[in-house]
């Protein structure tokens, strides 16, 4: 069953763990192809930055936005997005100079959201994390070399240039620990030079209707100028634009999503290491674990057959596409073409984690300030 896209539906699923008779509800379906999508594009006009594989699209476009186009520095994943989604307006460049051109479309300058989620393996506690700071790289061969962490404050210039009524923005939890809260202080302060209100909400996925446990900080940024059409909230010294993103659908295991497996493991050391774990020995030289069917699916990362994979503990067995389809809400009919789908779907936000923010911001803010504008 397809929910229709830009309709607050609830679809219903047969829980086939515990009690096989309980139904459970959530807004959107997980398991959705894009050829029986109707995304009516009656929402709100969306442009969306590192776009990747459009993840982030497909949840505004669920959520009956039009995302009118998008901004990414990979080739290789541009061509997987033009392909998919057929953008009118496709930036191939940096953001570094993409923010500095000197005009944009005129439609560019009228947007309701600006989306955007700068690359995050410097904040990332899978990743390198502090020694990584400051330090040119390519996220990925193929890409230019550049500081990672400061592309962040680069799609904030962009917001202060096309000053759109809303401005989401999507990273890895890790930029709330340690070091990394003084970016998120830099964050606040350059959205508020940039003229607008700044909140942030740590999100988990399988509280969205994600069949994955994907924790992200979403920061979600009103223009101030429109706060005089949204509810507010005091706290001792300031005013804010009132959102509430309070999510508490039922979560959905690896045996309610109907995960299948596919190819073998065959690759000698996760071979090794699945028979190690699964007779209850240690580890012996690759971080991977194993997980019960009856669990939600664990974070599912780029390099999802790396040394940290996660492998399913009923069944010597990679996912299937189909399995990474449906624990990521990716459409079952993407078409990945030459990429890898653990890759495009571990690099790119769960649509339906999108498609809930933004049925809220729409609720909340953007039917209010569309009546008076």
């Amino acid at each position: 069953m397809v929910v229709a896209a830009g309709v607050n539906l609830l679809f219903q699923k047969v829980c086939s763990t515990n009690n096989p008779t309980a139904i459970m509800e959530h807004k959107f379906n997980y398991n959705w192809t894009l050829k029986d999508a109707n995304f009516s594009k009656d929402k709100g006009v969306v442009f969306s930055c590192f776009a990747c594989g459009g993840g982030s699209t497909m949840g505004y476009k669920l959520a009956g936005y039009d995302v009118i186009g998008c901004n990414e520095i990979d080739p290789r994943v541009m061509s997987l997005y033009e392909q998919n989604h057929h953008p009118r307006y496709a930036f191939l460049e940096p953001i570094q100079t993409f923010k500095d051109r000197t005009a944009f479309p005129d439609a560019l300058y009228n947007l309701d959201i600006l989306d955007g989620s700068p690359p995050c393996s410097a904040f990332s506690i899978a990743g390198s994390r502090e020694e990584a700071w400051g330090v040119e790289k390519k996220f990925r061969e193929g890409q230019a070399t550049q500081i990672l962490d400061t592309l962040f404050f680069d799609f904030i210039e962009l917001a202060h240039k096309l000053q759109p009524k809303v401005v989401i923005a999507e990273n890895v939890k890790g930029l709330l620990q340690g070091d990394a809260k003084k970016y998120v202080q830099r964050i606040y302060a350059e959205f508020d030079a940039a003229g607008y209100y700044c909140q942030h909400w740590l999100l988990d996925g399988s509280n969205m209707g994600v069949p994955q446990r994907r924790e992200r900080v979403f920061f979600v940024c009103l223009r101030k100028d429109l706060i005089d059409f949204v509810p507010v909230q005091y706290n001792l010294f300031d005013v804010l634009p009132r959102l509430t993103l309070d999510f508490h659908e039922p979560p959905i295991t690896c045996e309610d999503a109907g995960i299948e497996l596919g190819d073998p493991i065959t690759t000698p050391c996760y071979a090794e290491e699945y028979d190690r774990l699964k007779a209850g020995l240690p580890k012996k030289y690759l971080q991977c674990c194993l997980y019960p069917k009856t669990v939600v699916h664990p974070t599912l990362i780029a390099g999802y057959r790396a040394k940290a994979s996660p492998m399913p503990d009923w069944g010597k067995q990679w996912l299937s596409t189909s399995d990474i389809c449906k624990i990521s809400s990716f459409p079952q009919d993407y078409d990945f073409g030459t990429q890898k789908p653990e890759y495009v779907c571990g690099m790119s936000v769960p649509p339906l984690m999108i498609a809930q923010i933004a049925t809220q911001v729409y609720e909340q803010w953007l039917t209010r300030i569309n009546q008076v504008k």
